[in-house]
């Protein structure tokens, strides 16, 4: 029994059975004819993974610690005009500068936000609107396309059938988030910072230091995305993706983070990104109109909602009853 209750616990637990529901209604959907099972909609969610897992990581780490990166829309757009511009002769040296940008921009609201003492909504959204800006101004607000194909067609060859330069590079790094918040001091203080700050200060945490360096990750993670994706495509446009920071909000909050802070995993956003691209994946292959999609993610994160808000008045319950039994 007491297995039981600290599986249940588990911050993994949860987004791991919504991704095991969803498939189970998909493949019941699907009716036995192996569309939603089949390779090329296993790769078609992992490229989908490929677009906002790292998005949703660095967004889903500034959650972590209570505040929120809105500024994650403005630097994808410019990362991927910044790598086609720059990666002409090596995209290497395009991800690098992009990532470079991301780092900077990141850490500098970061550093903003601590030295002025000013919450991250109005900061990141000044940041949004700068970079998408900047994004604009570089573009001379047109598609700008790449010239190397055989970049374009390497990111999208497929390795075992299902994975693309883009999912395996993502994967890697969400492995090592995940290590790093699980097995070292940075991951508990990132926890502790986003449990209860004041508290994390007297016990000695760097917190404004985290911060910043969190959101620099944030960028960064960001601006890679962008990047690889606009290679993906041979393009970048200012205004390509912009709704990216709704599905990667969702799935931090399906992998279990709050935005109250101190809760969430790497590990549990990446099997929330596997929920959205999952869905979105299954429902294209089941021929389903789009809004079905979005009625669904609606629907998943409403029930997260109530079954978090029920949670914590069981909590808040639980410790009035202890007062009343001190008292």
């Amino acid at each position: 029994m007491h297995w039981r209750r600290s599986f249940l616990k588990d911050p993994h637990f949860r987004p791991v059975a919504i991704l095991a529901g969803c498939l189970v209604i998909l493949t019941l959907a699907d009716g036995g004819l192996g569309r939603v099972l089949s390779l090329a909609t296993t790769y078609t969610a992992l490229e989908s993974f490929g677009t906002f897992g790292l998005v949703a990581l660095g967004l889903g780490m500034t959650m972590m610690v209570r505040e929120f990166d809105l500024s994650v829309v403005g630097m994808f757009s410019l990362a991927g005009c910044i790598a086609i511009l720059t990666g002409g002769s090596s995209p290497v040296l395009g991800v690098i500068c992009a990532m470079t940008v991301g780092v900077l921009a990141g850490a500098a609201q970061g550093l903003l936000m601590v030295s002025l003492r000013l919450g991250s909504i109005g900061i990141t959204l000044g940041g949004l609107l700068i970079l998408a800006g900047v994004a604009y101004v570089i573009s001379e607000n047109r598609s700008i396309p790449y010239e190397s194909m055989g970049v374009a067609l390497e990111m999208n060859r497929r390795f075992a059938g299902v994975f693309s330069i883009r999912s395996l590079i993502t994967i890697a790094i969400f492995i090592v988030a995940g290590l790093i918040i699980a097995e070292t001091r940075i991951g508990r203080d990132i926890i502790a910072i986003g449990s209860n700050r004041r508290a994390a200060i007297i016990g000695g945490v760097n917190v404004n230091g985290l911060i910043i360096a969190i959101f620099a990750f944030s960028g960064a993670s960001t601006a890679l995305s962008g990047a690889l994706l606009s290679y993906s495509l041979a393009s970048a446009a200012p205004s390509g993706l912009t709704d990216v920071i709704v599905p990667a909000a969702a799935a931090a909050i399906l992998g279990g983070v709050s935005l109250g802070g101190g809760t969430g995993r790497p590990l549990g956003i990446a099997v929330g990104v596997l929920v959205l691209a999952m869905l979105r994946a299954g429902f294209n292959a089941l021929g389903t109109p789009p809004f079905v999609n979005d009625i669904s993610m609606g629907i998943i994160l409403l029930l997260v909602a109530i079954t978090d808000g029920a949670w914590s008045w069981r909590r808040l319950s639980q410790f009035r009853r202890w007062l009343a039994a001190r008292d």
